[in-house]
């Protein structure tokens, strides 16, 4: 895949972290921030699968009010 560049522009503190992350880990900072854009492009895309959803709205409501009646299951419940 070709690659490009760019210019970031994060808060002294944010860069001291994650450069000390990058070289903690032995990684090239353009390594984590390819993880994290692909972490946030995957975030994306499954907001946009939800809003599309006709449903999940209603959906939503139920499960709020059937939280709301007692009803419901805790996350060790629920099937994966």
């Amino acid at each position: 895949m070709k690659k490009t560049s760019t210019t970031l522009e994060l808060s002294e503190d944010k860069f001291r972290i994650i450069k000390s992350i990058a070289e903690y880990e032995n990684r090239p900072l353009s390594d984590i921030y390819d993880y994290l854009t692909d972490f946030y492009i995957e975030r994306h895309n499954e907001t946009v699968e939800l809003l599309n959803n006709p449903d999940f709205l209603a959906e939503c409501k139920e499960g709020l009010e059937e939280i709301k009646s007692g009803g419901g299951k805790f996350l060790d419940e629920l099937e994966g």
